[in-house]
């Protein structure tokens, strides 16, 4: 989901009075390469905020948060693929495009078009949102301007998992993840839709939260209860769901028991952050994920929230800017944000859950 209020658009004059602007401040800079551009960066942003002394367990003091990459119109769904000596996969969903880094490479465009293959211009989100893969690997996301979730499995073109619902097509799928028998689960907002709320094609008049079932291809509304589900994750157990939601009127976090079948139980809030939101803290709770202790590592209000599996915040990752997602990759210990226009790295001292 979108949240900054403009898009950002570097070019020679913007990146120049950056450059100055932080030089003024003394701050650390590093130049990188974006699209044939020289672009002026800060090695750094933001900085780590503890609120419980366990936090220090999970993430060292004085623990950089580094600037990978960045330039990008708003940066979504980061995960980390293990396969040719490992690399970073994240969607531009304003710009239809997934991108890609490696350790000692640049960032590329990797896959272009990435959620919108029709003609013409669609909305002002149309491409991929959300990435994971599935059990053998391959690559599944949730595309905004083709309304659906898709798995593409490196050697050619993608397939479609799902993209209706008794016969409804999708608002614009946004953050999916796979449970360890295959099946899918995706949240479906508006955001990717031309008028969003108010757009002619909805075929739904809800935002509902959905589970694809590997065995029988079967779509089964789980929940329609939260005004913009967004980011999901699994505890390491699976026996839990978490689900945000990104409205600014209702910014939670909800949890809900798994049943044997799949489907959910009645949920509870996990985290109310309503009263956070604003221009301090940009943001809203969005893209999620857990590491092998069960600790939640949520995007939120002016950062990356982490939460003990009793609800106690344990500290924040303050990037300062709306953070949409995270991913733990590498080794299982590296942290990657995305953060509006970057893409970042936080070393932990924990691991994701299941790597």
């Amino acid at each position: 989901m979108r949240q900054a209020t403009a898009v950002v658009r570097w070019g020679w004059v913007v990146a120049a009075g950056l450059a100055l602007g932080m030089a003024a401040l003394g701050l650390d800079l590093a130049t990188v390469r974006l699209e044939g551009q020289t672009m002026t960066t800060p090695k750094t942003i933001g900085t780590l905020i503890k609120a419980d002394p366990r936090f220090d367990t999970l993430i060292a003091p004085g623990t950089a948060i580094e600037v990978l990459a960045d330039g990008y119109d708003w940066a979504e769904g980061p995960v980390w693929v293990p396969r040719d000596g490992g690399f970073l996969l994240w969607s531009d969903v304003p710009q239809n495009t997934i991108y890609k880094w490696s350790a000692g490479q640049a960032a590329a465009a990797f896959m272009k078009p990435s959620g919108f293959t029709g003609v013409g211009k669609y909305s002002a989100e149309p491409g991929s949102n959300g990435l994971t893969l599935d059990k053998q690997g391959r690559l599944v996301a949730a595309e905004h301007g083709d309304r659906r979730i898709s798995r593409y499995d490196w050697t050619g073109g993608k397939r479609t998992i799902a993209d209706n619902w008794q016969g409804k097509r999708f608002n614009s799928p946004n953050d999916v993840i796979v449970k360890s028998n295959g099946d899918v689960y995706f949240t479906d907002p508006i955001y990717g839709l031309p008028e969003r709320e108010n757009d002619k094609t909805r075929e739904t008049d809800f935002c509902g939260v959905y589970r694809w079932s590997a065995k029988t291809g079967e779509v089964t509304l789980l929940t329609k209860e939260l005004s913009r589900p967004n980011g999901l994750a699994f505890s390491p157990d699976e026996k839990l769901l978490y689900v945000a939601n990104s409205d600014p009127v209702k910014a939670i976090w909800m949890v809900y028991p798994v049943q044997a079948d799949g489907t959910i139980g009645a949920g509870k809030v996990f985290k109310d952050v309503t009263s956070m939101v604003g221009e301090k803290n940009p943001g809203l709770p969005d893209g999620m994920k857990i590491d092998a202790r069960g600790n939640l590592f949520a995007s939120g209000p002016g950062g990356i929230h982490v939460y003990a599996p009793d609800g106690t915040l344990l500290g924040r990752i303050e990037t300062g800017q709306a953070t949409a997602n995270c991913a733990f990759g590498g080794d299982g210990s590296d942290l990657y944000l995305t953060a509006d226009m970057y893409i970042v790295r936080v070393k932990t001292k924990t691991k994701g859950a299941g790597l």
